[in-house]
This record gives structure tokens, C-alpha cells and sequence, in this order.
């Protein structure tokens, strides 16, 4: 039986696998749920690790800088007992839930226009960007990687890039219209990030690299796209594929996660050189047998699973679901890793998705 690492490596460079692979993000508040439906604890009642006792294939990085403009900072603006309002490094004000799981509410920005950004924060970004990459982020690398070797696991870092960035510093209005009205300023941003993000990773890459790095950048809502494919292709994916390449050049492979309807930029993700894509949300307009047909050969797929199926708790329905994507995934002859088509919220039960576990592993062998 191939180890994970052999199954997501085959996979991930079309070098053949004897499985589909396994994979979920799954919600902290969810994990603290399952832990009271019979997913182990410790004693304090803590959940045990979702990826050890469900046997995911991918195992943390621990490589992690701050992508604020100004790292570090945490203003506590308003509080009460179920929410608080927080001043990010990019002078965003974001409203947070405190006792659940969430996206936060954007409240107001600092940043909303080019003079702001040249006179506050730029220069944080662009001066010294390694300086982001503490001692300590060093030690947790060399220490998860080599926990991830001795486990056969595939190592997976990440986290958001350019666009995220972008509207967790500026906001929604400010990006669009500048997008319109001024890209030299989208540009410039986008050059001073890519070049932290790179300094960042060839810092990270001397202390361990991963197996892959996952950029985590939602580009959609239901049935959209947040922009037109032509301003996301001149504007944002050449920085992305400039990414790549450099991950590329460091024998990384790179998997895009974007939430929302993805089919009308995927070929510009393949352009862009990404090996893998997640998580092919049904739910926003994304049809994965259509995405499978047309690029089958192109990508890595990973996710398409409908999470609302899992939330019935109806076992007739889960197995039915989950056995069709995966032998219509295989069929198609699609490099596939099963999971849900978003995250595991707590409207699912851990009884639901233990047995969508057990159906993949009746069908997970090609």
C-alpha cells in the first residue's frame, strides 16, 4: 500500500496513484462538537487531531508569516461578551464572533487610496520582508516536517496571497474601483507582495520546504466571479504565476483553493501553472462533473463533495453521494482527493461524516 506522501505526490505530478486521496477542513467549533458525539478527547475534553484519527494525507507545515502590511498588530477597537471589533496591520476594522467560527464582518478601512498606502504602509511590505519569518516559525518547520516524514504524510504549507490581501487591507468598494480607476496601484501592490511572499518562502524553504503550498484566495460568490476573468487575468494572475514558478523552481507543487464559482477562471489557473485545485464549491454554481470532463487531464481535483449532503445525516443519501462522486471522479479518469465542497460546519454531525469516511475508503481505490 502506497504511503500519502506516494499517493498525493502521484497525483499532484500525474506520476499515478493506487488511490483517490483523502483530505477535509473541518471547523475548530465542529471538532469541539464531534468530541461530545464520540470523536476521542484528551482528558480536559479536547478534540484529538481530525487528520490522525481520520487519516488525512496531508500533514501541517508550520511556515507561517504574517501577511498584514504592519505585522503584529491587534487593536481591540469595541467588545462584547459575543463579538469584537479588531484594527488589523492593514488598518482594516473587522468585526469578529468570539465564541464561534466565522468570516468577519468588514466594518471600515484605513487604506483607501494610493496616497494611503504610499505613506503608511508600503514601505513595511517592501523593506526587509524576510524580517516576517521569526526563530521560532524556523524551529516549527524544521520540527513539522520532519513529523510529517517519519509519518509518510504529504506536507502541505499556505495561506492567502495577493487578492486576500488585498481585501483584508483595502476592502471590497476601495479594491473594485481601484481595480477601475487606478491599477498602477493594484500593480505596485501586488509587486511588493509577491516579492514579500517569495523572500518569505525561500526564508521558510531553508529551515524544511513542504511537499506542496496551497494559496488560498476566494475569487468567487454564488453563481460570480468578485471580478471580470479579463480583470483578474490582467491584474492578478500574473502574480500568481509568478508564484508558481518560484515554487516550482524549489520543486514545490502549488494547489489554488477558491471558494465560490471557479469554472470560468480555470483556464486561467492552468495557464497560471497550479497543479491541483480545490474545492469545487456545488453549491455556488460549480458543476464537478463539467469541471472533471473538460480538465481531467489539466489538474489535481480536490473536494466537490456537496456539504449540505453531509448535514442531512441521512446515511442513504451520504452513501449514495459520496459513492457516485468518487467512481464518476474515477471514470473520468480525474487525479482526485475526496472532501466536502467547502468546509465541515457544525450543522454536521461526527456520526455523518465518519460514515461518508467509510463509504470513500469502500471506493477509494482506482
Amino acid at each position: 500500500m502506497q504511503t500519502s506522501f506516494e499517493v498525493i505526490d502521484g497525483l499532484l505530478r500525474d506520476a499515478g496513484a493506487e488511490r483517490v486521496g483523502l483530505n477535509e477542513n473541518i471547523w475548530g467549533d465542529t471538532l469541539r462538537k464531534w468530541a461530545t458525539q464520540g470523536l476521542p478527547a484528551d482528558d480536559e475534553g479536547n478534540p484529538v487531531s481530525a487528520a490522525d484519527h481520520f487519516g488525512f494525507d496531508f500533514s501541517g507545515y508550520g511556515g507561517r508569516f504574517s501577511w498584514e502590511p504592519i505585522p503584529g498588530v491587534h487593536e481591540i477597537v469595541e467588545e462584547t461578551e459575543e463579538w469584537r471589533i479588531v484594527r488589523n496591520g492593514g488598518g482594516a476594522l473587522l468585526k469578529w464572533w468570539k465564541n464561534k467560527s466565522g468570516t468577519p464582518e468588514h466594518v471600515a478601512f484605513t487604506m483607501t487610496s494610493r496616497d494611503v498606502w504610499d505613506r503608511d504602509y508600503r514601505s513595511h511590505v517592501a523593506d526587509d520582508p524576510a524580517s516576517r519569518v521569526s526563530d521560532e516559525t524556523l524551529d516549527s518547520v524544521r520540527k513539522t516536517v520532519a513529523a510529517g516524514r517519519q509519518a509518510g504524510k504529504y506536507i502541505m504549507g499556505g495561506g492567502r496571497f495577493v487578492w486576500e490581501s488585498m481585501r483584508g487591507s483595502m476592502g471590497d468598494e476601495t479594491l473594485y474601483i481601484a481595480m477601475i480607476e487606478d491599477p498602477h496601484w493594484i500593480h505596485d501592490f501586488n509587486r511588493c507582495y509577491t516579492d514579500m511572499y517569495k523572500a518569505c518562502y525561500a526564508k521558510l524553504f531553508s529551515a524544511g520546504k513542504p511537499d506542496c503550498v496551497r494559496i488560498c484566495e476566494d475569487m468567487g460568490y454564488r453563481d460570480r466571479t468578485f471580478a471580470s476573468a479579463k480583470m483578474f487575468g490582467e491584474l492578478i494572475f500574473p502574480y500568481f504565476a509568478e508564484l508558481v514558478a518560484f515554487f516550482h523552481a524549489n520543486d514545490v507543487q502549488v494547489i489554488l483553493h477558491t471558494c465560490g464559482l471557479t469554472e470560468p477562471l480555470i483556464p486561467m489557473i492552468i495557464e497560471a501553472g497550479f497543479d491541483g485545485m480545490d474545492p469545487m464549491e456545488v453549491k455556488a454554481g460549480n458543476d464537478i462533473y463539467r469541471i472533471a470532463d473538460t480538465y481531467a487531464d489539466k489538474l489535481m481535483l480536490k473536494g466537490g463533495l456537496d456539504e449540505r449532503i453531509l448535514e442531512t445525516g441521512d446515511k442513504v443519501l451520504i452513501r449514495q453521494s459520496v459513492s457516485e462522486l468518487i467512481e464518476g471522479m474515477k471514470a473520468r479518469g480525474v487525479r482526485y482527493v475526496f472532501g466536502s465542497d467547502h468546509s465541515i460546519s457544525t450543522n454536521v454531525d461526527y456520526d455523518a461524516y465518519a460514515y461518508a469516511v467509510d463509504v470513500y475508503r469502500e471506493h477509494m481505490m482506482y
